[in-house]
């Protein structure tokens, strides 16, 4: 059990439904469920194993630093050796390239039959960028000025990986519905930089203010969206989850020490799947918010396995 629980830490178990949060954002935006469930089941398990495997190899570049501030995870205390964390990064990242292709597939399979039958290439070509971003993000960017922005830059490829369950991604709304969550995660992730240390206000003021930048970058979204089939709470959900993230952060702004800054962290992470309920709304309604169900398992294995 023990080992097992080392490897949950080491993929940040409790995260990975912020990830398939991403795709059921993507499929209900595309209007494909529940028809094409199965590319839906297809794309979510590829987020998954990409997900885990760029928390894998996050821990693997990261094992000197690790040693000395957190000692704690699996590959330092030495409950997962980086030979076996090498090896299951590997097989989740081939894992999550054939799920794509099989989702590519299974799009094919789905098409009209007065259209043209031919392979849907869209999922697999964005996991491999996917796979390239979360490489360069783990191996180097995130030493840079740039490291939130690689970030941000996954996530925003998560979302896209969703959207090409319509079998093509689009510029509108495609792009702005990925772009809200990317840079989301850009503030999130710089807010993060320090955790483990006492954090600079300023720097943890910046962070917010691109956090709070996603969020306002949602309030057009229904604008673009024809028909509209959002619901009036829209704006006012967006106003909820900005309270329910804004009062750790800002807690942690005001007292910027580990214990804060890593509560604040992880109640953002947590809310992505909040986020991405929020912004399923314009295109599905109320049915949007079942995106909500997620959190459940997040918060239960959050209980027990780190998030950060």
């Amino acid at each position: 059990m023990s080992q097992l629980r080392a490897y949950a830490q080491l993929v940040r178990l409790p995260n990975v439904f912020t990830a398939v949060a991403d795709i059921a954002l993507g499929a209900l935006a595309a209007g494909a469920l529940p028809r094409r469930w199965l590319p839906f089941l297809l794309l979510a398990l590829t987020s998954a194993c990409l997900y885990c495997a760029g928390m894998v190899w996050n821990d693997f570049f990261d094992v000197e630093q690790d040693s000395k501030e957190r000692a704690f995870r699996p590959i330092p205390s030495g409950r997962v050796t980086r030979r076996h964390a090498l090896q299951l990064g590997n097989a989740l990242f081939g894992s999550g390239v054939g799920l794509a292709l099989l989702a590519g597939w299974a799009l094919s399979a789905w098409r009209e039959p007065e259209t043209e039958s031919r392979f849907v290439w869209t999922p697999f070509v964005i996991a491999v960028v996917l796979i390239v971003a979360i490489l360069l993000y783990d191996g180097w960017l995130k030493r840079t000025v740039v490291g939130p922005v690689g970030m941000g830059t996954c996530r925003f490829l998560n979302v896209l990986l969703g959207l090409s369950i319509a079998g093509s991604v689009g510029v509108w709304p495609d792009v702005h519905l990925a772009a809200i969550v990317g840079i989301y995660i850009v503030g999130v992730t710089w807010f993060a930089r320090t955790e483990a240390r006492t954090s600079n206000q300023r720097m943890l003021t910046g962070a917010a203010a691109v956090m709070l930048a996603g969020v306002l970058l949602a309030l057009p979204l229904p604008l673009g969206i024809q028909p509209n089939t959002g619901t009036l709470l829209y704006p006012y959900l967006l106003v909820a989850l900005g309270f329910l993230v804004g009062l750790p952060v800002a807690r942690a702004i005001s007292t910027p020490m580990p214990a804060f800054v890593q509560t604040a962290v992880k109640r953002a992470i947590v809310c992505l799947v909040v986020l991405d309920a929020v912004l399923a709304t314009p295109f599905a309604g109320l049915w949007g918010l079942s995106l909500l169900v997620l959190l459940v398992p997040a918060l239960y294995l959050g209980r027990w396995i780190y998030s950060t």
